[in-house]
């Protein structure tokens, strides 16, 4: 069985290799589900690591629907990823029904090209997800990243087998709560790859003077943006004054 490891940063990636990983899925920001990682970190690993890695496209945290400016991102990420040597593409899109928008999917992965293409946990959301795995395959996706659409995958662990006794050219990939006390549940049950992040938490310093989290930021219904009538208010504000 192979091994997956979801890394945030540098030093989670190179201790995945030192580990024996078999592979990396590098992204930021786990706290949002993940998203793409920075140019920086990217580069960094890709020069450093000598395991194949995988990188998330995912411009932002919340919902799985993008505009076409969003789309415009994800596809030049796509193109850079190529460019400094990743191994594959862990992406996807949905519409607002939550099926998969798969002309748009399809249009990730042109670009990708040769590239290995994973459709990410955005499966889990899908409402018909035996009918969608029969379109990703006709896709010609790699494999599927889920959690057996449960909040977890021993909870999902049924909805993983079905899909994984209903797929015969995509992998489906385990993710999502994925740890030692349970990883040979996914063996035990011919699952070839399992995805998890290991992680265990650090302190790095003593306190803070203040938290930079943001709550609000936190709620996937919701999405926050620059309002334009906001910024406008504030400069007419700094108008008046002077």
């Amino acid at each position: 069985m192979k091994i997956e490891i979801c890394a945030s940063s540098y030093q989670s990636a190179l201790n995945a290799e030192i580990a024996g990983a078999h592979r990396i899925e590098l992204c930021s920001e786990l706290a949002l589900g993940g998203i793409t990682p920075s140019y920086g970190l990217l580069s960094k690993v890709l020069a450093s690591l000598s395991i194949p890695v995988f990188v998330l496209i995912r411009p932002r945290g919340g919902n799985f629907c993008y505009s076409e400016d969003e789309l415009e991102i994800m596809k030049e990420d796509i193109r850079i990823c190529k460019q400094l040597g990743a191994a594959g593409i862990v992406s996807g899109v949905l519409k607002k029904d939550f099926s998969i928008d798969i002309e748009r999917t399809k249009m990730l992965m042109d670009i990708a090209g040769s590239l290995s293409f994973t459709f990410h946990r955005a499966f889990d959301w899908v409402p018909n997800p035996l009918e969608e795995l029969l379109n990703l395959e006709n896709l010609g996706v790699d494999r599927v990243l889920t959690s057996g659409q449960k909040t977890n995958v021993v909870l999902g662990l049924e909805n993983l087998k079905s899909f994984k006794k209903a797929s015969t050219n995509i992998k489906i990939l385990p993710g999502g709560g994925v740890n030692e006390t349970n990883i040979l549940l996914f063996k035990k049950h011919d699952f070839k790859e399992v995805h998890f992040t290991a992680n265990k938490l650090h302190k790095t310093i003593d306190h803070i003077p203040i938290s930079m989290n943001s709550p609000k930021h936190y709620n996937e219904q919701m999405l926050a943006v620059s309002d334009i009538e906001t910024i406008k208010n504030c400069l007419q504000i700094l108008t008046n004054e002077s």
